[in-house]
């Protein structure tokens, strides 16, 4: 028995949480993001856990980490240097893309320049026709060619991504190792490797993504391997997925385009596990971090999942879980447009120098300086002791834009604060116009540093009754990389049409991506206990462009009920789109399995609710809603279950502060969580 550690680095923060497997007790930590030195914050956090708690690294038993080292190389254009090859006169994979405007309500809008250049982009003489066979062996010579106009360019690595590489790889596979043997200094990435799917930008972006970011990964997992090893941290290291599930370091230095949204993931499966504990089955996640703020939806316990989420400004074609990024969080840079208007983000002052409320040189204003300059945060030490805030600081930073405006300052901090509200309210009204939810029926979950302060702000906007905030907000993704299972993900290409002629095929599909599940959980997990296999078949009507994930039921599969497998299809087009055809044919476009193995959970420590009158610790003098006020400031560690308060008041804690207007009313559940109510009855 030990200590099991989930650790979560965001813009600002780096979360710790750690779950003590004999008592059951978590304890959470946060220290400031090195991102000058990534890595460093990990030591400085256990040795955090070490002085607060006596948890010393050799008690740790399990340890797993969601790190932005990845995304961060993207959003930042720091990856490696490479070049593209690609099938001859099909260059223009990148550049083409889907043909579609980022912005279909701006006609001036443009697309981001691809990670390699058009000028780095060479052509090879092969072409493989799309049932596998060879139209254009691969020139030996055009392949030379290409490497020793690379080189001249400057590469550092070679992706590539050949025409119908899913179907027949061979081409990719010959070429990869003449570069080896041409240019051994290289990096080579071949896309049927990272992700063999069956359109070509969708595998070749993914490809050029993975190969732009993993050897900066690949040295980043080295060094967090050696330093954890290096202060007596036994076990393998895990590192969190963009899927929600967990895998071990070492595979992540060569499969890391699976853990780029890892942070973000780790935050919905930490809401989902505490939406389940407090019996709410449909969520609305809100992880507002430094940088952004990150929206999910949860519907029935369970996060929804996807193929095509955007990371930076590319998007990636792997399982992931679905989180709408919005360029809002609390560190996010307030200032005056080209048209003399007041906006806010997606500039963010991360952690260095961070908001200048923190003391630590920021001079820019942020959506947390307006909080603080509103009287709304307590004054006292955050983040667990890591900054105190300094709400001159903040009030000077906002000065300027208040002169600028005519404005009070008052009126431009809340004027801030309305702006990332609504910029949140658009975002969040189109994912719920997509997913065809009503938000009235559903449960607000904020968490990460800023989600609490802005949580009833949002809700009330959105016409959402309820909002709950985890006893431990600030470290919820930390918690979440600890409920995570074991999971992966793969795929294999079948494209032909659903019918007693091609079962064989599919069943032969399900059998082979069965068999590479086993020994990916068994040898390269060495995991030895049960695990899960779930089987799925991207469908679509024959002549449609796009296609529906639907689950293969083994017991059809077994035998051979076609009616079944293509009726599963046809409700879940019903479902989607309000209309079916089942005499259309049906086309499967690939066959995909899922293998999951359940870890360890923490479990919620639970308190039988007594309803009481909660005792404020203080009052703050704030503005709020447009007017000077007097409000109560509660402790969060004083909020035993049964609490009973009524806004307009403060919540403020170790790792947050909950701002609650008035025409809320908040009580605390058995688990220590806070519900807060709009038009409650005790809200005044």
């Amino acid at each position: 028995m030990g200590y099991r550690v989930g650790v979560d680095i965001g813009g600002t923060f780096a979360d710790f949480c750690a779950f003590d497997e004999a008592s059951g007790r978590i304890e959470t930590v946060k220290v400031l993001s090195t991102p000058a030195t990534p890595g460093q914050e990990v030591i400085d956090g256990l040795g955090a856990l070490h002085e607060r708690f006596g948890i010393a690294p050799s008690d740790i038993t399990y340890f797993t980490h969601g790190t932005t080292v990845g995304i961060n190389s993207i959003i930042m254009r720091k990856g490696i240097r490479l070049c593209l090859f690609a099938t001859e006169n099909f260059t223009d994979v990148l550049e083409l893309a889907r043909l579609k405007m980022p912005d279909p309500y701006d006609l001036l809008s443009s697309r981001p320049e691809p990670l390699v250049t058009r000028d780095r982009v060479i052509g090879i003489a092969e072409r493989m026709l799309a049932d596998g066979t060879v139209d254009v062996p691969l020139s030996r010579e055009s392949l030379a060619e290409g490497v020793a106009r690379a080189r001249a360019l400057g590469a550092e690595g070679i992706v590539i991504s050949f025409l119908h590489s899913y179907r027949n790889p061979a081409h990719e596979a010959e070429a990869a190792e003449l570069i080896a043997e041409l240019a051994p200094e290289l990096h080579v990435f071949c896309s049927h490797r990272i992700r063999p799917i069956i359109r070509e930008y969708e595998r070749s972006s993914t490809a050029v993504i993975h190969g732009y970011v993993q050897p900066r990964v690949s040295d980043y997992i080295g060094a967090l391997k050696g330093a954890l090893g290096g202060i007596g941290v036994g076990p393998e290291p895990m590192i969190t997925k963009s899927n929600g599930g967990v895998m071990s370091a070492e595979l992540g230095r060569t499969a890391c385009v699976e853990m780029l949204l890892s942070g973000t993931a780790a935050g919905v499966m930490g809401a989902a596990f505490v939406a389940r504990a407090a019996g709410e089955a449909n969520v609305l996640s809100l992880d507002i971090g430094g940088t952004s703020a990150d929206v999910a939806v949860i519907e029935g316990g369970a996060p929804g999942f996807g193929a095509a989420e955007m990371v930076g400004d590319f998007p990636i074609f792997v399982p992931t879980v679905s989180v709408t990024s919005i360029g809002e969080g609390g560190g996010s840079i307030a200032r005056i447009d080209a048209a003399g208007l007041l906006a806010v983000g997606p500039e963010s002052a991360g952690s260095t120098p961070g908001p200048a409320a923190y003391g630590r040189g920021g001079t820019e204003p942020t959506i947390t300086d307006a909080f603080v300059a509103l009287g709304l945060v307590d004054l006292g030490a955050l983040g667990y002791g890591m900054v105190s805030i300094d709400r001159g600081a903040a009030e000077a930073a906002i000065a300027p834009l208040a002169a600028a405006l005519g404005r009070s300052l008052a009126e431009t901090a809340e004027g801030i604060i309305g702006i990332a509200v609504s910029g949140m309210f658009r975002e969040v009204s189109k994912l719920a116009s997509r997913r065809g939810i009503d938000l009235a029926e559903f449960t607000l979950l904020a968490f990460g540093g800023g989600g609490p302060m802005m949580a009833c702000f949002l809700a009330r906007e959105l016409g959402m009754k309820r909002v709950l905030v985890p006893r431990t907000p600030g470290v919820l993704s930390a918690l979440g990389g600890l409920t995570a299972d074991i999971r992966n993900d793969f795929t294999a290409t079948a494209y032909y049409e659903l019918g007693p002629e091609t079962l064989p095929a599919l069943r032969e599909s399900v059998a082979a991506l069965s068999a590479r599940a086993r020994h990916w959980m068994e040898q390269e997990q060495g995991h030895a206990g049960a695990a899960l296999l779930t089987a799925s078949a991207e469908m679509r009507y024959k002549g449609q462009s796009f296609e529906i994930e639907v689950e293969l039921a083994a017991e059809a599969l077994a035998a051979g009920d076609i009616a079944t497998l293509r009726g599963a299809f046809d409700a879940e087009h019903l479902r989607l789109y309000g209309h079916a055809d089942e005499t259309a044919p049906i086309q499967v476009i690939a066959v995909n399995m899922v293998v999951s193995a359940a870890s360890p959970r923490p479990v919620l420590p639970r308190a039988e609710p007594a309803p009481h009158e909660a005792a404020p610790a203080g009052h703050l003098p704030v503005h709020l809603d447009g007017a000077a006020c007097e409000v109560p400031l509660y402790r969060r560690e004083a909020l035993t279950p049964g609490a009973r308060f009524a806004g307009p008041c403060v919540v403020a804690q170790d790792d947050t502060t909950t701002v609650v207007p008035a025409g809320f009313a908040g009580t605390v559940d058995a688990h220590g969580n806070m519900l807060l109510t709009q038009g409650g009855a005790d809200a005044h």
